[in-house]
């Protein structure tokens, strides 16, 4: 049962912990420092024939592709955020849901109301919760088009 190579030399656990007597054996002369790697390899076979290691397997990714470990980590730490509406007294009513819609991906002109209403009655309104990247894209387009927004973590209350 072989269980190792050692140089070009076959070497089983009966041969390395119990050599034959006159047997041509390299000997340690200090404490052999290998019998312990060649216990544990011998020890770790299973059934009838000898241990054999396994390749780890190495998770692939292409170029430019996170895996999806980090995909989880990076959704984990990233903590939302609010895209905030502001009143103002210059911009029509119409021109603010043009905006809304033209900024935010899936504003409906009923959502892009109701946040223009709240804007103009309450003087401020919640547009989007997303991550902080994509708050502050959508803040800035927003500022852009000549609207007053600003970014919150959303983290405190609803």
């Amino acid at each position: 049962m072989e269980t190792a190579i050692r140089g070009r030399l076959a070497l089983s656990p009966n041969t390395v912990f119990n050599p034959k007597p006159g047997g041509k054996q390299p000997r340690c002369r200090r404490p052999c420092t290998n019998r312990g790697i060649l216990m544990a390899i011998s020890i770790t076979g299973s059934g009838k024939g000898a241990g054999t290691l396994e390749k780890p397997v190495i998770e692939r990714t292409t170029p430019g592709r996170e895996s999806e470990f980090d995909l989880k980590k990076s959704r984990k730490i990233a903590p939302p955020y609010r895209v905030m509406l502001h009143n103002d007294n210059f911009n029509k009513r119409e021109y603010v849901v043009q905006v809304l819609m033209k900024v935010i991906p899936g504003m409906t002109v009923d959502n892009a109301v109701n946040i223009m209403q709240e804007a103009h009655y309450n003087g401020l309104a919640v547009v989007i919760i997303c991550a902080q990247a994509d708050a502050e894209e959508h803040c800035m387009q927003l500022r852009g088009n000549g609207l007053l927004s600003s970014i919150e973590p959303a983290s405190g209350g609803c």
